[in-house]
């Protein structure tokens, strides 16, 4: 999931071309890794990259799969 990215096909409004990485601590993989005794991940950050248009809804994304928000930057998109 590192440097993972949910962009659309293309963007036409300057709010579009408006991306976001977010720094995502505690995520969990699946429900399966649930059951497990020990955790899959203990430490260690996750990167998600959204355009502007699909902020709330990956941040709704991210926390039912457990995960926190540790950071938010912008990014410049080029092209």
């Amino acid at each position: 999931m590192f440097g993972q990215t949910t962009l659309g096909a293309s963007s036409v409004s300057s709010s579009a071309s408006r991306v976001f990485r977010y720094e995502v601590v505690g995520l969990k993989q699946n429900e399966e890794s649930d059951k497990n005794k020990f955790d899959i991940r203990r430490s260690g950050s996750v990167f998600i990259t959204v355009p502007y248009s699909r902020m709330n809804e990956e941040m709704q994304r991210i926390s039912r799969l457990g995960g926190r928000i540790v950071k938010i930057e912008t990014l410049t998109v080029v092209g």
